[in-house]
């Protein structure tokens, strides 16, 4: 790969200012992980330090909008892999000294940043992991963006367990999955988090008695909104491999 191989993955919680505190509180909980000192102009960006292994999660207060989520791709040469994006049809939104804002062909944003010697994946926590960034397509961009990231992360890609998905897997080692979900009407391209749980429903109500509430059921994954406001997921797979029950993928 152009810029060599991704060598690590954060997944960011983006919320409001007004509910940022709010928002660390909970994903410091169910990752059990703790806030590192913040950074930025205005303290926006912190890191949610695990006990073991490196982190994974980080979050960002942001001054407008409802907030959301976002994918950081880690490489060694960040000018290479930015360049490639550009080449797939990706949008420079603000380059840096080190590390640039971009923005995919279907309008998700994503950053590339420097990789710091990450190798380790936090263990799973309670019976569940936050282990995949799930990013909402608009249905006439679908085909175009699956291609876009497939092809710049250049790994796994095969249809997922509904014919609205469709899942990008990491070598082994790196925290994180991508989950491509083609949404039922037009709208903006968005993203939000997902966890793999052993029991959704004992993972459910641990993140309620946290201040999450459940927003709707399903078959085989529950739809969760955090104390600052912004939905999630809850899936049945497992936390270890990322898999569907019984199934190594």
């Amino acid at each position: 790969m152009s810029g060599g191989p991704i060598r690590w993955t954060y997944a960011f919680v983006d919320r409001p200012t007004a509910s940022f505190e709010r928002a660390c509180a909970f994903w410091t909980a169910v990752t059990a992980t703790r806030l590192s000192a913040p950074r930025g102009d205005q303290g926006e960006f912190v890191t949610l330090l695990p006990e073991n292994g490196d982190a994974c999660v980080k979050a960002q207060g942001v001054g407008s909008g409802d907030g959301g989520a976002h994918l950081d791709l880690v490489v060694e040469n960040v000018r290479s892999l930015v360049d490639r994006a550009v080449r797939l049809g990706a949008e420079v939104v603000a380059p840096h000294d080190d590390w640039a804002v971009l923005r995919s062909p279907a309008g998700q944003l994503f950053c590339v940043v420097p990789w710091q010697g990450e190798t380790k994946r936090p263990p799973v926590v309670d019976g569940s992991r936050l282990d995949q960034v799930c990013l909402d397509v608009p249905p006439a961009a679908f085909a175009g963006e699956v291609t876009f990231w497939a092809t710049l992360t250049g790994w796994d890609s095969r249809p997922g367990s509904r014919p609205e998905f469709h899942v990008l897997r990491p070598p082994a080692g790196l925290p994180l999955r991508i989950l491509l979900q083609r949404l039922d009407t037009p709208r903006p391209a968005s993203a939000h988090l997902d966890f793999a749980c052993a029991d959704i429903d004992a993972t459910r109500a641990h993140h309620e008695s946290l201040g999450a509430t459940c927003v709707s059921r399903h078959p085989h994954w529950t739809v969760m909104r955090d104390p600052a406001g912004a939905t999630y997921c809850l899936t049945g797979r497992s936390p270890e491999t990322g898999g569907l029950p019984l199934t190594a993928g």
